[in-house]
């Protein structure tokens, strides 16, 4: 009987996208540190099965030191790589196409801190594997790690890799995770043969080409679209079933703290040991509670940007971050409080910051909307089991639970700041669900933080 771990109902995917045929050997692209050519043949992969029209992320085309949007095929990879552990030399990139790309740092974010003391992250059948998603510059990178006895002093009885890509978007990168756990697995049995990754390569590559006409500057990367009509189905197709029903259940009243900070859009960091996969999944949800469908709101409020995992090796582009969320097993980031502004450690939140001390106390307008949310999803659930009716299903609902609930607050916000005497009072705060107490601190940092001229008339509790 096969263990099942916490993760394992989180991945049910079907069969990745088909690759092309092998390249020819005269063809195939040399490699970098270990291994020879790619050599071995390439195990034709089955055709994918169709599935429905989606609507992916936004579109980029791609330039060396440029990214801009365009008009590219969203399902695209501009690079794939394979990173091993050296006993002598540590994590070093074994190959890769391109050739040219820069991939530094690559080698530690695909191999998590501590990952070669577990067995498992995401279990498939009869094995292990271990998934971890990441950020490189403008790009969003997916890998898979494994690791193999082998009787071998060279390698200390132990061989390990990973196998990752890098795309322009995260939304499409769960396509492959059945092909990388397969790839890493062969690179694991027959390691230096690259002939079906560098297939695949050829098959998915990202156009590079120039875009005349078009500014120097970088525009921003946007992860989740502003307009609920594009953000919606994005999200669909993105996290795996059960992803944000499993992220509400493990922190229970306390997502309601974290939605408040991803709101606010402050630097949330979520700390776990390995693996990391969940905790991955965990960062993409802890930024869906802060999505926001009316027109106008957010530009005045930085990006958020999901970095998912980070390492030491990412602490000085962390440094000049104001808004983020991501998770790491280093335990060491805890002491840089610099670097963030929420702490997450397992379902503790914690802050530093003085002034945000007041938003981790779960008052009793969150209380009421937990109740809600929980009430919500019974009904839902029976409905499904009585009337079979699976549509909306549960992600749905706790999505759509918590863009309403900030489109409310932001709407009467708007309003309030149009009226004549610009005047928000407690009757105000409790009909956007929110407690006129316990919520004036976040109320405050909220119309701050947005750029909302209205007057806040709540009184301090604190104050006679």
């Amino acid at each position: 009987m096969v263990e099942r771990g916490d993760a394992a109902p989180l991945l049910r995917w079907a069969e990745g996208p088909a690759v092309s045929p092998p390249l020819a050997p005269d063809q195939q692209a040399g490699v970098r540190g270990w291994g020879g050519g790619g050599g071995g043949r390439a195990a034709t992969e089955p055709p994918r099965r169709r599935e429905p029209e989606e609507l992916g992320a936004s579109q980029v085309l791609l330039e060396p030191g440029r990214l801009e949007l365009g008009d590219v095929e969203e399902d695209q990879v501009v690079a794939v790589f394979v990173v091993t552990f050296d006993p002598r030399s540590g994590n070093m990139v074994e190959w890769c196409l391109p050739q040219d790309i820069d991939l530094e740092g690559v080698e530690f974010k695909s191999m998590a801190s501590g990952s070669h003391k577990i067995q498992s992250d995401f279990i498939h059948a009869t094995h292990w594997v271990y998934f971890s998603y990441f950020r490189k510059g403008p790009f969003f990178g997916l890998a898979c790690f494994a690791n193999m006895p082998v009787e071998s002093e060279l390698e200390r009885g132990a061989r390990m890799k990973s196998v990752g890509i890098l795309s322009p978007s995260y939304t499409l990168l769960y396509r492959y995770m059945h092909f990388l756990e397969n790839q890493v697995r062969h690179q694991l049995e027959t390691p230096g043969h690259y002939s079906r990754l560098a297939a695949f390569y050829e098959d998915k590559k990202g156009v590079l080409r120039a875009s005349p006409g078009r500014g120097g500057s970088l525009p921003p990367v946007y992860w989740l679209p502003s307009i609920h009509r594009y953000m919606y189905p994005e999200m669909k197709i993105t996290h795996p079933a059960g992803c944000m029903s499993q992220f509400i259940k493990f922190f229970g009243e306390q997502i309601l703290i974290l939605w408040k900070f991803a709101l606010l859009r402050k630097r949330i960091l979520i700390f776990s040991p390995p693996p990391v996969g969940v905790v991955c999944y965990r960062v993409y949800c802890c930024c869906c509670l802060a999505n926001v469908s009316l027109p106008g709101i957010g530009g005045t409020v930085p990006e958020s940007k999901p970095f998912f995992y980070v390492n030491v090796a990412d602490i000085e582009s962390l440094e000049v971050e104001v808004s983020y969320v991501a998770c790491t097993t280093e335990k060491i980031f805890e002491e840089k409080r610099e670097l963030y502004d929420v702490y997450v450690d397992n379902q503790n939140v914690k802050t530093h910051h003085e002034h945000l001390q007041p938003l981790l106390k779960v008052n009793s307008a969150d209380r009421e909307k937990y109740r809600r949310l929980s009430e919500q999803r019974q009904m839902l659930l029976y409905s499904q089991e009585v009337e079979g009716d699976y549509n909306p299903c549960e992600e749905d609902l706790f999505v759509l639970f918590f863009l309403e609930q900030n489109n409310r607050i932001f709407q009467t916000l708007l309003e309030v700041s149009a009226s004549q005497d610009k005047t928000l009072t407690a009757e105000h705060a409790r009909g956007m669900g929110l407690d006129p107490q316990g919520d004036r601190s976040f109320l405050m940092d909220l119309l701050e933080a947005y750029g909302i001229d209205v007057m806040l008339v709540i009184d301090n509790p604190c104050c006679p």
